[in-house]
Order: structure tokens, then sequence, then C-alpha cells
């Protein structure tokens, strides 16, 4: 189902745009000065878009100072007071994430509608898994987060508001997936993906992976957030990972290289630490392999745009699989970084 254009101040989401990486500060909002600092520090790392909390009138009042200093869309993450949406709002947020279903009566969200239909700006339906409305936690957890999500869009969408998007996040990974599945079949509103409450870096990691690749593989998801539990930056890292994983963000070189056996004659994690350190950075895209022998060689790294292939101190440099040049293995090396930083340089 094609997926309708978001604009998140200046980012595009949906509609066939580039994925967005996203993540949410954990300072106190009403800190200006300190969420500005971890902002500046999510956006050098290649944040997207970035949420904060706002829980009170102090939170509001640090907002324009906030937006004043920052670069990239900021979110405000509302909870229960409608009030507070739309005092963010006015204080020119770009985006808001709260639960229609969640602020009272129709009155109030007609009336926080038509603060966002003034100021364009867009509303993210955030339904998770913990905190289910009572009438849908008897289903299935992953059919009851679509049943929530189709609820709130329905009021939104009696209000006339359609600049909408959705996410539907659970600790579980196929939970997760399930629910992202069944509702992205449904509607053609853009989709946040992700695993929440996904621990800490090391198991955080890979269940966001599993799960955010999972899906994007599927060609669902428009937007996405690592949750992991400590510096947010971590969080924007290991989503760029995921996408550099799915060739969905070209921006660096990819190394590949073979787990190793008896076969291998030289310290080939060595050599290629070696070549990652001495390539140039975020320069574009280049596929790169360093095998260990012939057998790992050129024909299992055929797709890369240059290789090397070891043999005992010798190289054997490939280019698409075709071998162009053999030599000693340091020689060699070189040759690999100085061809490969030649082409990432044009």
């Amino acid at each position: 189902m094609a997926v309708r254009e978001i604009r998140v101040g200046g980012v595009r989401i949906g509609g066939g745009a580039p994925i967005s990486v996203q993540s949410m500060t954990n300072t106190d909002t009403r800190d200006a000065d300190a969420t500005i600092a971890q902002i500046m520090r999510l956006e050098e790392a290649g944040c997207d878009i970035v949420r904060s909390s706002v829980y009170d009138a102090d939170c509001v009042k640090a907002l324009p100072k906030i937006l004043a200093s920052i670069h990239i869309p900021l979110v405000a993450d509302i909870h229960f007071d409608y009030r507070l949406a739309i005092a963010a709002t006015e204080a020119g947020v770009h985006k808001i994430r709260f639960n229609p279903g969640n602020i009272g009566s129709e009155a109030r969200v007609r009336e926080l509608v038509a603060c966002a239909k003034a100021h364009g700006t867009p509303i993210r339906i955030g339904v998770n898994a913990g905190s289910l409305e009572k009438e849908f936690q008897g289903l299935d957890t992953a059919e009851a987060m679509v049943q929530s999500a189709l609820r709130h869009i329905a009021i939104l969408e009696k209000c006339g508001f359609y600049d909408t998007i959705v996410s539907l996040k659970a600790s579980g990974v196929r939970t997760t997936v399930e629910a992202y599945r069944k509702l992205s079949a449904i509607i053609d509103y853009p989709l946040h993906i992700g695993v929440t409450e996904a621990g800490t870096r090391e198991l955080g990691e890979i269940k966001s992976a599993i799960g955010i690749g999972a899906l994007l593989l599927d060609g669902i998801g428009d937007t996405l957030r690592v949750s992991l539990t400590g510096d947010p930056v971590l969080e924007v890292a290991a989503g760029r990972r995921i996408l550099r994983a799915l060739n969905l963000l070209l921006d660096d070189v990819e190394i590949i290289s073979c787990p190793t056996c008896g076969r291998t004659g030289v310290d080939l994690e060595r050599a290629v630490d070696y070549v990652s350190k001495r390539v140039l950075r975020n320069s574009g895209y280049l596929k790169i392999a360093v095998m260990g022998c012939a057998v790992n060689g050129p024909g299992e790294a055929r797709d890369a745009d240059i290789g090397i292939a070891f043999g005992k101190d010798s190289g054997v440099l490939f280019e698409r699989g075709e071998k162009i040049k053999s030599g000693k293995a340091d020689e060699m090396i070189e040759e690999l970084i100085e061809r490969a930083n030649s082409r990432l340089s044009d």
C-alpha cells in the first residue's frame, strides 16, 4: 500500500522519502541548556528528528529557547493533558506525540486538532502494549494494539485531521512485528517503527535490529527509533547501523570480511582494523572485501567494489570478482587503501 507523505519540520516521512532516524532526550526538559547540549550531540551523531517529554508548564516555557538553538525538528511527547499539547504546538514544536483517546472528551480533541491544523503540526499516535485501553486487553496483544491505533485514528479523522503518523510498540520483538504487519495492510499513514523498552545496549541493539530489520525488509516503516536504556546517542548510532546493514543508508564504506579458519595465513582481524581506519569515512558508499584466503576471496565477495584475498604473506586484489593485481600482502593492503580512497574522493 502506498504511504502518504507527512512533513515534520524539514524532514519528509513516508511517500518514498529516506528512512529517518529519531531519538529522545533524557534530560529534564525544563533545563533548556542541558537539553540543548544533548540535542547537539544527537545532531552530530546523525539524528534526524528528536523528541522531548513535555510534562508541565515549565517544560513548555523552555521550548522556545530549545527550538531557537537546535537544527533538527523537535517533537513534544505529551500524555493526558491536552492543554500542554496545545501550548507546545503554539510554542512551535514540529510534531506532537499523544494518544487522542487519553485526553478526555471529543471537545478537547477538537480543540487540539484545530490548533494543530492552524500551525501545520502533524500528530503521532503512539500505541504502547503496556498501556492499552481496557476494552482491548482481552485480545491478542498485537491485535489489541492495532485496534487501539485504529480507534485513535478514527477520532482524528472524525475531526478532519489526516496529518498523522502511527507507532505500535511492544517490548517483545514478535508482538511488535506482528502488530505493524497487520496495521500496514490497513492504513496508508506513515509508520514510526521500533521495539520499545528494548533494554540496555547489548540486548537492546539485537532486539531492535531483528524487529526493525524484519519490518524494513517487508517494506514497512518510514521513520525509526532504537530504544535503549542510557545515552540516546547510542540509539542514533544503532539506528544508522541498521539502515546501513540493509543498504537503506549509503553514506559510508561497508567492509565485509570472512570469519577466518585454518586456511587463513595472515592476522585478518588486524588487517580489517587497519583498512577500516585508513579508508576515508563518511565520503560515500563503497563495498570493500578483506578476505582470509582464496576460497573466501573473489568468488564469495564478487559484488564488492574492490577487495583483497590473502595467501601466505601475499595478497590478490580484485574488483567485482575479477583479479587485477597480486603481490606481497603489506603492499597489496596499501594499494587497496589507495584505490579505495581514490574512488571515495572522486
